[in-house]
């Protein structure tokens, strides 16, 4: 992978930590005794067990964030890119389900005579737009979590494209 200066981070990328303390990997390698190790069994089953059932524990750890939650999306950012998926891949999956119910009322009124075909491309056109939707709400989303972007995010779509293509591009020399 190239090194940090050679590229350009994106807005919500983790900086890379050093590499474990030594005293991390003595702890990971030592061996516990058998008497200690009964008691830490019996500790961490209670500490495992929920409260109650369906419950989840939304406790946090006092120590560092682990690695998940550092290379994770920011809320913001997610919410973001959620808000645009949903329009741009709802609106066209939503017209080709009302495309299925539009024709069949022309059909039975004998408004129109429509070929099944018609109604299986027009149908197929609009699930393929929610697809696509799908991808462009992703990437017209803006990354940084204190830029909220544009309406439609022409721009946020360049920058975020060019970055992913740059990640392929970079991915495949190695």
């Amino acid at each position: 992978m190239a090194p940090d200066s050679s590229r350009k981070r994106l807005p919500f990328e983790p900086r890379k930590s050093a590499a474990k303390p030594a005293e991390e990997s003595k702890k990971a390698t030592a061996k516990p005794s058998p008497a200690k190790d009964t008691a830490q069994k019996s500790a961490s089953a209670k500490k495992a067990a929920p409260a109650k059932p369906g419950v989840v524990s939304k406790k946090k750890s006092g120590g560092k964030p682990s690695a998940r939650a550092a290379t994770a999306i920011p809320e913001v950012v997610s919410d973001r890119m959620l808000r645009r998926m949903l329009a741009f891949s709802g609106v066209p999956t939503g017209a080709g389900i009302l495309t299925f119910f539009v024709s069949y009322y022309l059909v039975v009124n004998q408004v129109v005579a429509l070929p099944s075909y018609f109604v299986l491309l027009v149908t197929l056109g609009c699930f393929g737009l929610g697809v696509v939707g799908l991808t462009y709400g992703v990437l017209s989303a803006s990354w940084d979590e204190d830029r909220p972007g544009t309406r439609l995010g022409l721009d946020e779509f360049r920058l975020n494209f060019g970055r992913m293509t740059s990640a392929w591009g970079a991915k495949s020399e190695r």
